[in-house]
């Protein structure tokens, strides 16, 4: 990691430490909310502007409009530096006190699902962990809104199909995944695997080891040797921007490496220099600060200097992405206590306020996010809603909408979600039910 980001790390500590995000003097009037961060190791390329994002849009609602329906925000964060181990310790030391916990890693994930279902306490893993999760019958505590990996695996395979001309034009073409070997990596390897049996096209797996991020020429040979006509970059943290110099160094066309969504930060892209024009990644957020609830984190937060984000960095993608996630909790919140009747929610009614999510047009154009993102609506039987993504593409210096949103195959890939979830509840045994049947918690 660069001296810069060290420094911005440490700053951060100091800022949270003293208080940035902290609680009035009435401690009962405040709601904890902690997030696993990761702003030091391999992963924090990333994991820094993701949770520059989140913070910032919750110290925004703390400093515009004094919490969320008067009750202020506590925000902390954990340092896990993307070690399940640490997340866990995390998900231990916050679990009597937050009321929703927010994983940020796909294993940290897994692990803390069993525990959460017994703990009760609702797991955000917001378009990222267990892709069976978003079976609400089965998982009532864990919720992957706007769409799951199994989606984002299928939107790519359409967008492969568009490019040729058509599903009928994958039959005998070549899909790479690069994927970190990792659960996150290997998530869209099942519903790849189904789409490749059902439209003819042939899978190659290119799978790279944590402590090999950097160290990618091995991998890029076989690439050379195998021809894919297009790779899926299934990458986080160092092994993105890796990724893209290694397709310009071995003449992959560029516009043929489509990242998923977390390979779509503008440093992924930068290091690519001018030649990587035309790096594209799957996307449910828009990039830049043209839009008010941007430029209210500007205006309340980082222009008063109650951030250490650089202000030339708000509103990259992966800061919108914060953005995005900490709108989320927010809406949720806010369900919850339109919900229950109280101000002060407990870890129960923000799993009600998950489970009742609806963020239409109307609402998003209150909150400053028109055109930022679609409507997001999660159900008790669906805890993701399997939304539309878009196609980004780098212009060079930043990251535009390429073509319109597309739906994942919803056909294809929620029976896979619920045989996954069955499965997973009968292998856990003795696995908890939910409290309500569906038809009457929503």
């Amino acid at each position: 990691m660069k001296t810069s980001s060290i420094i911005r790390s440490v700053a951060v500590g100091a800022l949270l430490a003293a208080g940035a995000i902290s609680a009035p003097a009435n401690a009962q009037e405040t709601i904890y909310f902690s997030n696993n961060a990761y702003r030091t190791g391999p992963f924090s390329g990333s994991g820094i502007p993701i949770g520059d994002g989140m913070r910032d849009y919750i110290s925004m609602i703390n400093e515009r409009d004094g919490g969320v329906n008067g009750v202020k925000i506590i925000y902390e964060e954990c340092e896990t530096g993307y070690d399940t181990k640490k997340s866990i310790e995390c998900y231990e030391q916050v679990k009597s006190k937050t009321i929703v916990y927010s994983p940020w890693s796909t294993g940290a994930t897994l692990a803390a699902i069993p525990r959460a279902h017994v703990d009760k306490l609702p797991i955000l893993s917001m378009a990222y962990g267990l892709s069976a999760s978003a079976d609400g019958t089965s998982f009532p505590w864990v919720f992957i809104p706007p769409l799951t990996y199994w989606d984002g695996a299928s939107v790519m395979v359409k967008h492969m199909a568009a490019e040729l001309g058509g599903m009928d034009k994958l039959k005998g073409k070549k899909l790479g995944l690069i994927h970190l070997d990792a659960p996150f990596g290997k998530e869209p390897i099942p519903v790849l695997e189904n789409l490749a049996k059902k439209y003819g096209f042939e899978l190659k797996l290119y799978p790279v080891a944590a402590a090999d991020m950097q160290n990618q020429g091995s991998l890029w040979l076989s690439i050379r040797r195998d021809r894919p006509d297009f790779l899926y970059n299934q990458g986080w943290g160092a092994m993105n921007p890796t990724a893209v110099k290694e397709a310009i160094k071995n003449n992959f066309p560029i516009n043929k490496l489509v990242g998923v969504w977390w390979a779509g930060g503008d440093d992924d892209a930068r290091a690519g220099g001018a030649e990587a024009k035309g790096y594209r990644s799957l996307n449910f957020n828009a990039a830049g600060q043209n839009f008010p609830v941007i430029q209210d984190i500007l205006k309340h937060v980082v222009d008063k200097g109650k951030s250490t984000t650089p202000k030339e960095k708000v509103g990259e993608n992966l800061y919108n992405r914060g953005v995005y996630n900490s709108m989320l909790v927010v809406e949720a919140i806010r369900t919850a206590q339109k919900l229950t009747g109280k101000k002060v929610i407990t870890p129960e009614d923000m799993r009600r306020g998950l489970e009742n999510l609806n963020v239409d047009e109307a609402r998003l154009k209150e909150i400053g996010m028109a055109g930022f993102a679609s409507p997001v609506k999660v159900s008790c039987t669906d805890h993701s809603g399997h939304h539309k993504a878009y196609v980004a593409e780098w212009d060079g210096t930043k990251w535009t909408q390429k073509g319109d949103w597309i739906e994942p195959m919803k056909d294809e890939v929620r029976p896979l979600i619920e045989a996954n979830a069955k499965d997973y509840v009968e292998k856990a045994g003795n696995w908890p039910k939910r409290t309500e049947p569906c038809e009457k918690s929503s």
